[in-house]
């Protein structure tokens, strides 16, 4: 017997503090239901079509992505408005996040590489912005949203119904001040660490913050990372300089953790460049709002000290291409030259008056640890006049070694495969 089915056991008989305390009243009550093991009588709603008119025309899109050799690109699945990606440990079932106001879970049941089933994962439950999924070593599933977290055991499992247990580890609200909620830079990630705690980006909601605000947010990580107990104990802000983070992960082979970072807008085409960067230890300050991005100094802050000690970033990537999810590659089913290195979407710039992005970027790393030169991996989203055919978000990886890519613009799913010519 697998440990979260111990787990959700023990909650249920034994009111076990190894999950996060039961959820307080929500508007519908659904949750304190969940929590409880209680049916709420939702009624499940259809599957996500996969076929039609929509997947001919993505197949058709695919067509031009352009790739490596011996690498090949197909539809995975169609899913709704799809931003990042969580694997189930156990299953390889797929859940995705969304910057609306469902999660969607993924099912390829005959393994063949395609998705047979696409629904919507926990209707019964009532999200905003549940963009941030993540999974633990034993299945724990992660739901970071705008302004909660929410924890779904054995998810991978239990997901069939429309009703699966749901605990709080932060409630509504505390996760950022609610005065702090913006529409701006409100899609969180989260990864659980080697350390087993629980690691969360927060976007802070403005271009570059005004210095009132510096405080408060320094004290609550919002413009950083911050990690906490499974059980939602004992939060820390883990790193800060951070301006918008939309994708981390932990480099398995020395435990540091890696994460991209979106800069500064309205200084030009060309500057300031997006970041990949590094944290080896907690505490480290990565620059912003002092910096832009890179060794650009922000106008608001230009006079201002730099802060001591500000770690400067692995990689530079193009200004404003959007870097957003990221991941090691740690699969079998890729060349010895992918193996051990960093896979990253990069959405595409929104205001530039040429467009840059809509592709998956490789970065290998050098013996010590530190970045390589960045390599471009996929593209062809972004056509020559300009339009995006489609716009990556996040990567992830099959059981099989695969590559996930998802897209937002085409409510899409990828899979990249490679085999030997």
């Amino acid at each position: 017997m697998k440990p979260f089915y111990i787990a959700a056991v023990s909650v249920a008989l034994l009111s076990s503090t190894a999950l996060a305390q039961p959820a307080a009243e929500s508007p519908t009550g659904n949750l304190e239901k969940l929590s409880a093991f209680r049916s709420t009588g939702t009624v499940e709603p259809k599957p996500v079509p996969q076929e039609g008119r929509r997947a001919d025309a993505i197949r058709r899109n695919l067509e031009k992505i352009k790739l490596p050799p011996g690498f090949k690109i197909d539809l995975y699945a169609l899913v709704p408005d799809a931003r990042h990606m969580a694997v189930g440990p156990s299953t390889g079932v797929v859940f995705v996040g969304t910057r609306k106001s469902n999660v969607y879970v993924v099912t390829d049941r005959d393994k063949d590489r395609v998705a047979d089933e696409v629904k919507t994962f926990a209707p019964s439950v009532e999200f905003k912005i549940p963009n941030g999924v993540c999974f633990s070593p034993d299945g724990m599933l992660y739901v970071v949203e705008q302004n909660r977290v929410l924890q779904f055991p054995a998810a991978e499992f239990f997901y069939e119904g429309p009703d699966v247990a749901a605990f709080v580890v932060t409630k509504q609200g505390d996760l950022i001040p609610p005065t702090e909620e913006s529409f701006n830079h409100t899609a969180r990630v989260c990864r659980v660490g080697p350390d087993s705690k629980l690691y969360i980006a927060l976007g802070q909601p403005f271009n570059v913050p005004p210095r009132e605000k510096l405080d408060l947010y320094a004290r609550y990580g919002i413009g950083g990372i911050i990690r906490m107990g499974q059980d939602g104990k004992n939060r820390e802000v883990y790193a800060t300089g951070i301006r918008n983070s939309v994708g981390m992960d932990f480099n398995p082979s020395d435990k540091t953790l890696w994460f991209t970072d979106n800069q500064v807008d309205g200084m030009g085409d060309d500057q300031p460049p997006g970041e990949l960067n590094r944290a080896t230890q907690m505490g480290q300050n990565f620059g912003f709002p002092y910096y832009g991005g890179g060794t650009v100094r922000t106008v608001e802050y230009k006079n201002d000290p730099e802060p001591a000690g500000a770690i400067p970033p692995q990689v530079e990537m193009a200004p404003h291409a959007a870097d957003l999810g990221m991941m090691f590659y740690t699969g079998r089913m890729f060349p010895q030259a992918y193996q051990g290195g960093i896979f990253n979407a990069q959405h595409g710039s929104w205001n530039r008056t040429k467009p840059v992005g809509a592709r998956v970027m490789f970065t290998p790393l050098k013996a010590d640890g530190t970045a390589d030169k960045p390599q471009v991996f996929a593209e062809g989203w972004l056509t020559e006049n300009g339009e995006y055919l489609g716009r990556p978000v996040d990567v992830a990886m099959l059981p099989d070694g695969s590559l996930l890519v998802s897209d937002d613009t085409a409510g899409a799913i990828y899979r990249i495969s490679y085999a030997t010519q």
